[in-house]
Formats: structure tokens, C-alpha cells, sequence
């Protein structure tokens, strides 16, 4: 009886080992081979393509411009310093030091890392009048721009925390 539990023990610590999800490295997913922190080239890659790359929570967002429920993702109330990045791209989008507490339940920057970071369109969508916020090598969505934001800019840039990989400073300690 000992063998046999011992046996299951063992086929359900590598089943759940199969079946979680793969870690990040810095360099992102290895199943996205167009995911780089560094590489700046606009991509053409078709929606279809994505769909077969990519998580299905994040392919809803980030190309069919769904919405995540409001103070359910994992970056809206985060205080931890470091960058923001498009989670479908590797392209870097937002500071830390850019970031507020709105309130709202989704991560709010008052302005993005670089301006060339990210591309803005008209959402008619559901009735409102709104600003999109894509990403600027990607195209995909990361959620909209409002003209209620903090100074300097008066803007909130109001993203989805799926849209977003995150990668906290390092901590340099000085010798003493």
C-alpha cells in the first residue's frame, strides 16, 4: 500500500508539474519568438498567428481589445519600483515612477517610458468616446487614455495588467 501512494505521489507532483505554466525569463516566453526586451522593430504578425502563441486570457485582451475585471489583475495596486512591459512583446512601455493610485483598479501611469512606446486610436466601442492605448512594435491593446491623470501630464493611461510583464529593479547594496 506504501509503494502504491508512493507511486501516486509521484505521477501527481509531474503532472502538476506539466501542467503549469512555463516561468518568464527576462528575455520572455520561449514559446513567443518574437518577444525580446530589446529589439525596437515594428512586427507584422497576424491575429491568427498570436491566437496559436499566445495564453488565451491575454490573446482576449491584448488582440480583441477585451477588458480584464477592474482590481483583479495582479499589477493595479502594486507599489514594487522597477519597468513595465508589453506582455505580448517584450516592448518597454511604462517606469514605476510614472505609476498612481487611481483608484480605478487597473494600473494607472500618468506617461509612458518613451513617447514612441505606445500608439493611441479612437474606441467608439460600447457607446463611449474613448482613447485605445496600443502598443507601439505590436499593435496589441493594452488598455486606454484618459484626461484625468495626476500633474505633470493630466493624463491616466489606464492598462490592463495582463497586457503588462513586469520586472522589478535590482537592489544594489553597497560594500561595507
Amino acid at each position: 500500500m506504501k509503494v502504491f501512494a508512493a507511486i501516486l505521489l509521484v505521477l501527481a507532483g509531474i503532472y502538476a508539474i506539466s501542467c503549469s505554466e512555463s516561468p518568464k525569463s527576462s528575455d520572455g516566453p520561449a514559446e513567443n519568438p518574437y518577444y525580446s526586451r530589446t529589439d525596437t522593430t515594428r512586427l507584422t504578425v497576424s491575429n491568427s498567428e498570436w491566437k496559436t502563441i499566445l495564453p488565451p486570457a491575454l490573446y482576449a485582451v491584448a488582440r480583441q481589445q477585451a477588458t480584464e475585471r477592474a482590481f483583479t489583475g495582479k499589477h493595479w495596486n502594486s507599489e514594487t519600483k522597477g519597468t513595465y512591459y508589453c506582455a505580448v512583446c517584450g516592448n518597454k512601455l511604462f517606469r514605476s515612477q510614472a505609476k498612481f493610485a487611481s483608484s480605478c483598479g487597473w494600473p494607472s501611469f500618468f506617461e509612458p517610458s518613451r513617447p514612441q512606446s505606445v500608439l493611441y486610436r479612437p474606441d467608439h466601442s460600447h457607446g463611449m468616446h474613448r482613447t485605445e492605448v496600443l502598443c507601439a512594435r505590436c499593435d496589441s491593446h493594452l488598455g486606454h487614455l484618459f484626461n484625468d491623470g495626476p500633474p505633470p501630464t493630466r493624463k491616466r493611461f489606464c492598462m490592463n495588467s495582463i497586457s503588462l510583464d513586469f520586472e522589478p529593479d535590482s537592489v544594489v547594496t553597497a560594500a561595507r
